[in-house]
């Protein structure tokens, strides 16, 4: 990371919002499909496949030049607080914040935006961005936050990052767009009429051809103020444990108000809990080339092919085989793979999955069946 001098160059933004741009990284996940390397104890934030580095570092690390350290919190689980920080030495220890009771992405975003609060104020800008997905284009993704930032700062109004649909997906949720708007910015910017639930296929394939609808990235921005207002009004009891965890910050009594604060929580999304019931959102369109990879047949997409088609990392030989997803972990030993088409073969130390692609989308039924016998300790 620069100094703050480097900070903002290239991106037209008031000084005002320049000063008071924070990020909140939502590190809460499991990650559960990218068993056998991720683990409970070590979720898919922290896989290092793709780049060599944790998949949180490069969270942290594309906000180089927009978002100062000091100005970027992560929250994630308190289990997983020292992890985080071992991975992230670029932060201030305490913009890591663990949370005592994993209460879904509402909760999550409610604390970071009290955190931003009591760092910047009710007119700080806040982006909630994710952990563990892969942005293409850095330098695309952080003109769309800036642009997107320019656009809400002072208006009470709510952005989403939304994403042009590549093919009629069934695991993402969706916002149905209306008429663009004139933001005079790079980034196309457009009203949202509203958000949909993971689809129907046939259903999908009506939204992708409609041109109107985007995936929901899960990657939002807000004035504190703003999301203050929206809480009081949809779901209250966010809006207490943001007054009621405000004061302690940086003090001793901080955990003890958090988990306090956080035990009479409701388990609820953000998208449930504000973005579902608000009038006020506009979405900015992401082509930064956005990738959730949320299985081992989308992470394969970013690890070298070799002329069969298989994609692959670690050492690895392999004989009439085509289209594999091919991850050796374990330093010293070949994974050899002979006559497999379109399967997954992921090694590590003490564990192996073997499964076909379309299987991959069954894989937490998989670790439930682990959990309940005999081999829960490899989950």
């Amino acid at each position: 990371m620069h100094g703050n001098a480097h900070y903002y160059s290239g991106y037209d933004m008031s000084e005002k919002i320049k000063n008071s741009l924070y990020a909140v990284i939502l590190a809460g996940g499991r990650g559960e499909r990218f068993w056998p390397v991720s683990r409970a104890a070590s979720p898919k934030q922290f896989v290092s496949l793709f780049g060599g580095r944790p998949l949180i570092r490069l969270a942290v690390e594309r906000l180089d030049g927009l978002i100062p350290p000091e100005r970027i919190v992560v929250v994630t689980s308190s289990d997983l607080v020292e992890r985080s920080r071992k991975a992230l030495p670029m932060l201030p220890e305490d913009n890591v914040i663990g949370e005592p009771f994993g209460r879904d992405t509402a909760a999550a975003c409610a604390l970071g935006t009290a955190w931003a609060a009591w760092k910047g104020g009710d007119s700080a800008t806040v982006a909630v961005l994710t952990a563990d997905h892969l942005m293409k284009d850095a330098a695309l993704f952080r003109r769309t936050l800036a642009d997107t930032a320019g656009y809400v700062n002072g208006k009470g109004l709510i952005g989403v990052i939304g994403i042009r649909p590549q093919y009629p997906a069934t695991g993402f949720g969706y916002i149905r767009s209306e008429a663009p708007l004139a933001s005079g910015c790079e980034t196309r910017l457009v009203k949202v009429a509203g958000f949909v639930e993971k689809p129907e296929l046939a259903v999908a394939r009506e939204y992708v051809e409609s041109g109107r609808y985007y995936w929901n990235s899960g990657m939002f921005m807000w004035d504190v103020s703003t999301f203050r207002e929206a809480a009081g009004m949809y779901c209250p009891g966010l809006l207490a444990m943001m007054d009621r965890i405000g004061p302690s910050f940086g003090s001793e009594s901080f955990g003890r108000e958090l988990k306090a604060a956080y035990e009479s929580l409701e388990k609820i999304s953000v998208d449930y809990a504000v973005m579902e019931k608000a009038d006020n959102i506009i979405a900015a369109e992401g082509g930064f080339g956005w990738d959730d990879v949320g299985t081992w047949t989308s992470a394969g997409k970013h690890f070298d092919e070799d002329a069969d088609g298989n994609r692959a990392v670690g050492r690895y030989v392999s004989l009439d085989s085509s289209r594999n997803v091919i991850v050796n972990c374990e330093d010293g030993h070949l994974l050899a793979v002979l006559g497999a088409e379109d399967m997954i073969v992921v090694h590590t130390g003490d564990a192996t999955l073997v499964c076909s692609r379309e299987a991959t989308s069954d894989m937490k039924a998989l670790l439930r069946k682990m959990n309940a016998g005999a081999d829960a300790d490899y989950v």
